[in-house]
């Protein structure tokens, strides 16, 4: 069985395109004139099959498949705290396990995000979050990618996300709409 379907996309690199090898979350470059599946493209980041394997490629890639950029957060003029927070939020649905079309906020995955004023007037972001299995070798990729979503909001200043795992994740932290999705519910 392979991991793409008649949903899939057919594509061909238009460039030498860096890639993270899933689940592993080795670096690697997949050369300019591969070819290959879009299997999954949520929240601006693509998972891709390509000669039996799986790779995730950050939506800053996106030309590489001849894709568009995601666009950037934007917050209204004279955002208020709440207005930030629900960026922030919003930026978190943005951040997908790339062999789950589930975001980490449906998954469960985020324990906590507490917004603090920062000294210069800005905002800091302080994120705690887990994995579906502790020894996954995408947890850092995921990580960074949060960090770096949250970064991108204006007047975020810093975000700190911190790997926890206790409690242990389990299936019952997932929402409602996320176990109807992966056809627990």
């Amino acid at each position: 069985m392979t991991p793409y379907s008649s949903t899939s996309e057919p594509f061909t690199l238009q460039r030498d395109c860096p890639a993270i090898l899933v689940p592993a979350g080795d670096e690697v470059t997949l050369p300019a004139g591969q070819a290959g599946y879009i299997t999954q493209a949520l929240g601006g980041s693509f998972t891709v099959y390509v000669e039996g394997n799986l790779f995730r490629i950050a939506g800053a890639e996106a030309d590489a498949l001849g894709k568009l950029p995601p666009p950037l957060p934007e917050l209204p003029e004279g955002a208020t705290e709440s207005d930030v927070e629900q960026v922030v939020w919003q930026q978190l649905r943005t951040c997908f396990d790339p062999e789950i079309p589930v975001n980490i906020v449906d998954l469960g995955l985020v324990y906590e995000c507490v917004l603090s004023r920062s000294a210069e007037g800005g905002y800091r972001v302080d994120v705690k979050m887990t994995l579906t299995a502790p020894g996954c070798g995408m947890g850092e990729v995921l990580v960074d990618e949060v960090r770096s979503k949250l970064e991108l909001i204006p007047t975020v200043e810093e975000a700190d996300v911190e790997l926890v795992f206790d409690p242990p994740w389990g299936r019952t932290m997932m929402s409602e709409a996320a176990q109807l999705e992966v056809g627990m519910f």
